[in-house]
């Protein structure tokens, strides 16, 4: 069953209804659902299906194709296909077999068809331009993990295919409302307190969610699922960052850097950090990044442009640099590690990232979901004039107000002490005096199960608790 996802699957049945020819593109990260949702969203039922095999050369590539050609009515295939030309000429020919009504061509994988001076993207092209786009009857449905090359050779390509799409669909992940969804239909029972404990090691990966089996504690599941050798996802990271980026060494020395640094490292930091070149080839290296979800950027406010921020906000990599780099440990370490100290430090930067991915979520209750923000962190380094001060999560509104907010884990109310009311007091200060801003500046707390109404509640103009993110 197709959880969420409506906006998504109402475009492509849409085009099934379009008087001309549609060319949609869907793309995301590894194991988001891309296929599951074109899938089901078309009953399984497709004129032509095809999907590219990860590091395959051409000839392979092209007697899959021939293969897939005849399995699904194409008459007199021949044995054997030389080029891209002749097997876009043959699809061209199982197409015109069939009068009347829309067919849904769906080519899944399209980066891996790829392969150096293979000619593809060229006759690709050609299939779409000089055919398919002057009929009336075709849907081009592309899809691929491996996000970078999606968005710069066809979301972004600068050739034949500039401004071909009639539609694109960049799936996200799901939210928290979702994967609560998608526990219950799976029949998995868990508390609010272990579906945010999921989120914090899963995120919205949907695939990820699946594999949770019901009539055990999330604790055993994350043992059994990325702990134990035979694990489902013992091995996910070195297998999500390879199927994305064909050359995914210097994409992983970038999260490395980023893995140590909770708020993030500039450009220039990253650069002297990792040894990088200067170029624009760096650039698309963290485009990409960003492409995939891996990592956001941020402007701090009042700071220059090359001040940008970039910073690691996928929780399975965080999660995999925590307690997975370096060796692996025992199959009951989760079970192991609950309440630890090491495990409580996790929560609470953990749980910033959910936050960070449910922004609608906490502007709908503040009742701002109307009104032009921007979200960023916020960083200021000690001077002789101010202290230094982060800021977890700052959202600068078209109304004439900013909001500053504390986010903290905890398995309780959480009590605002005197001190650390003082802290929270000196980094509005902070903001105030280096942005210089005219905005009425509001503090916020963001917690597991809200703030204790004690003698320091009255500095807090909102608060937001888990149980608003699930919304």
């Amino acid at each position: 069953m197709l959880i969420g996802r409506d906006k998504e699957k109402a475009v492509l049945q849409d085009a099934l209804n379009k008087e001309e020819s549609q060319f949609i593109a869907v793309y995301g990260r590894r194991r988001v659902g891309k296929t599951y949702l074109i899938r089901e969203s078309y009953g399984y039922q497709f004129y032509f299906q095809f999907t590219g095999a990860a590091r395959t050369n051409l000839k392979k590539q092209l007697a899959r194709f021939a293969l897939a050609l005849e399995e699904q009515g194409l008459k007199d295939t021949p044995t054997q296909i030389n080029s891209w030309m002749e097997a876009f000429s043959l699809l061209k020919r199982l197409i015109k077999q069939k009068d009347g009504g829309k067919k849904v061509i769906f080519l899944d994988e399209l980066p891996w068809l790829d392969t150096p001076r293979s000619g593809f993207l060229s006759e690709l092209e050609v299939f779409w331009n000089g055919w398919a786009s002057a009929r009336k009857d075709i849907v081009l449905i592309v899809c691929g993990s491996a996000t970078s090359w999606m968005v710069n050779k066809i979301i972004k390509n600068k050739g034949g295919l500039h401004n071909r799409l009639t539609q694109r669909i960049a799936l996200k992940p799901f939210t928290l409302k979702l994967c609560k969804d998608l526990t219950i239909s799976n029949g998995v029972e868990f508390s609010q307190r272990q579906l945010l404990e999921a989120y914090m090691i899963f995120g919205g990966v949907p695939y990820y969610w699946s594999l949770l089996k019901k009539g055990s504690s999330l604790a055993q599941e994350i043992d059994r699922l990325i702990f134990s050798e035979d694990g489902d996802l013992y091995d996910e990271f070195s297998m999500l960052y390879a199927s994305l980026f064909k050359k995914p060494e210097p994409y992983i020395k970038v999260i490395s850097l980023l893995a140590d640094k909770n708020y993030g490292m500039t450009r220039q930091e990253l650069i002297s950090a990792g040894g990088f070149d200067e170029n624009g080839a760096f650039s698309d290296l963290l485009a990409d990044l960003e492409w995939c979800g891996f990592v956001r950027s941020y402007q701090t406010v009042g700071k220059r442009t090359k001040d940008t921020v970039y910073q690691l906000v996928d929780n399975y990599t965080v999660f995999y640099y925590s307690f997975l780099k370096g060796g692996r440990r025992s199959k009951n370490f989760w079970q192991s590690m609950q309440g630890k100290p090491e495990y409580n430090t996790w929560c609470g930067l953990a749980f910033e990232r959910v936050c960070l991915w449910h922004t609608e979520q906490i502007k709908t209750k503040l009742g701002i979901n109307g009104i032009v923000t921007t979200e960023n962190a916020w960083r200021n380094t000690a001077n002789s004039n101010v202290p230094g001060a982060q800021i977890d999560l700052l959202i600068e509104r078209g109304d004439g107000i900013t909001n500053i907010c504390e986010i903290k884990f905890s398995l309780k109310e959480y009590s605002i002490t005197k001190e650390y009311m003082e802290k929270l007091l000196q980094k509005k200060f902070v903001y105030q005096t280096v942005t210089k801003t005219r905005k009425a500046v509001h503090l916020v707390m963001i917690t597991t199960f809200g703030i204790t109404k004690n003698a320091q509640y009255g500095e807090i103009q909102n608060e937001v608790t888990a149980e608003d993110l699930f919304k």
